[in-house]
């Protein structure tokens, strides 16, 4: 259905036509409308979806649209996100960067989407995302990461927590990236300053990163996830269970990208993977978490 022709359509549009106009199959279509995440009315019993509604919704008004976004997926590096990516056959590329390099790209609409993790007063991103004031997007749940201290062989039986890090080398992440902030926080809880530790000079930027300053010896501790600890085989003190989500245009959604990303996730693959690796839980994976007004 081209895009020359939405003014053309019906006042109300029936499942196969919205289908075919966000080019997604029937079934999900009716998945969406029953989880109420899709404007629509039932009309003597009929299924049917209001054509300005549905535009405004999905981004798709035929004046004034705003340009596609690249199919870029910025924002925090998480190594499960990384391996999905690529065996999905998305095609997404990445800028792994950091939380807060993830919501301002996707702000800027040079991202599709933007991985983040910021920690809140019981809860985890949406309060920071109604803060960023996006529109025309919604917040899924990726996945629950195991998050701690990853520790070298030579301090693990000294550490049970942060406060015990006094003095030591410790491995920290670049400036607004979640990690870094959730580590600030953790220090604070333990009464401690930063200049109570020993940092790194360089940042590590990505999980991966984190863990293989701890292997190489280059610090002594990193806040790190579970997966890298048991990928390097290092020891890990579990600090708190996060919460990883994805930012996701609505418009982006529907389009192959992504979808083929969002339709691996809910596989056994994705599932076997994570199991292998070690610290996710993926029971809420896909879960729509918020939707911007």
């Amino acid at each position: 259905m081209a895009r020359d022709t939405i003014d053309e359509l019906p006042l109300y549009l029936t499942t196969r036509e919205v289908a075919a106009l966000l080019r997604v199959k029937e079934r999900k279509i009716y998945d969406l409308a029953a989880a109420g995440e899709i404007p629509h009315r039932r009309i003597t019993g009929k299924l049917l979806f209001p054509r300005a509604e549905l535009m405004d919704w999905a981004g798709l008004a035929a004046e004034g649209a705003l340009s596609e976004r690249p199919m870029v997926l910025a924002g925090s590096h998480d190594p499960l996100l990384e391996w999905a990516v690529r065996e999905s056959g998305s095609g997404l590329a990445t800028i792994l960067n950091g939380s807060a390099d993830g919501l301002r790209r996707f702000v800027d609409r040079e991202a599709a989407l933007a991985g983040i993790h910021f920690h809140e007063a019981g809860e985890w991103n949406v309060g920071t995302v109604g803060k960023w004031r996006l529109v025309g997007c919604v917040l899924l749940e990726w996945a629950v990461r195991a998050r701690g201290l990853i520790l070298s062989e030579r301090v693990h039986d000294r550490v049970t927590g942060v406060a015990d890090l006094g003095g030591m080398r410790v491995a920290m992440r670049q400036e607004g990236a979640a990690a870094a902030a959730l580590f600030d926080e953790l220090l604070r809880e333990a009464g401690m300053r930063e200049t109570d530790i020993d940092r790194l000079a360089t940042p590590v930027w990505t999980e991966t990163d984190a863990a293989a300053a701890v292997a190489a010896g280059e610090a002594d501790a990193a806040l790190g996830i579970e997966a890298m600890a048991r990928q390097f085989d290092l020891p890990f003190r579990l600090l708190v269970q996060e919460r990883f989500d994805l930012v996701v245009d609505r418009r982006a959604y529907f389009t192959r990208p992504v979808r083929a990303l969002l339709d691996f996730a809910g596989g056994g693959a994705m599932r076997e993977k994570a199991k292998a690796m070690g610290g996710y839980t993926l029971s809420g994976t896909g879960k729509v978490r918020w939707l911007s007004p």
